[in-house]
């Protein structure tokens, strides 16, 4: 098992392109309050999204905004896979997951991947919060992880049996996943 690269404490910069280089997404990942600050800009969907971290990348709060200054939707965890929305109220559908998941965006396959004690040809399934971001629905799936070699990955979204495999940076960070998105 190998374990990623730090970021540097001065922040860092990602960018995406779709497959066909129609739209791009820029992340940006910032040092702030004991914890890190992922923010990205998601050019198809016309969406910000931002995902506060601890240290050791455990999901703290998610923010998604499309077309109004304040978030369209707001989710925090208490650090123990418990989940509510900002005005206090529990959503128990969503305990038990530790990470989010965003279709439009590589980045939240590296919340899990950085946490991961997987060596090469070892798999691990468990729940996580997926994000429809056209209807802000908000419901738990199960994904399963497979690392394949050093720095490719599989994932699979249980009964699905679609399964995408994906390359990633000496960060955990998706490089390229076919048909879907590259690095810039």
């Amino acid at each position: 098992m190998s374990v990623h690269t730090a970021f540097p404490a001065d922040g860092y910069t990602a960018r995406w392109q779709t497959w066909d280089t129609v739209h791009d997404e820029t992340l940006t990942l910032r040092w702030e309050n004991e914890g890190w600050t992922a923010s990205g800009e998601v050019g198809r969907e016309k969406i910000h999204y931002v995902v506060r971290l601890s240290p050791t990348w455990h999901v703290r709060q998610f923010l998604l905004f499309r077309d109004l200054d304040e978030p369209d939707l707001w989710l925090a965890t208490d650090g123990h896979a418990r989940w509510g929305e900002v005005n206090g109220a529990h959503r128990p559908e969503l305990d038990g997951c530790h990470d989010i998941d965003l279709d439009c965006t590589p980045f939240t396959n590296t919340l899990p991947l950085r946490r991961l004690p997987l060596d090469v040809g070892d798999e691990m399934e468990f729940p996580v919060v997926l994000i429809d971001v056209e209807t802000l629905g908000v419901t738990p799936v199960r994904h399963r992880f497979r690392r394949l070699t050093e720095r490719r990955w599989s994932i699979e979204r249980s009964g699905t049996g679609v399964v995408s495999e994906f390359d990633v940076d000496e960060y955990g960070l998706v490089l390229d996943a076919p048909a879907h998105f590259r690095r810039r």
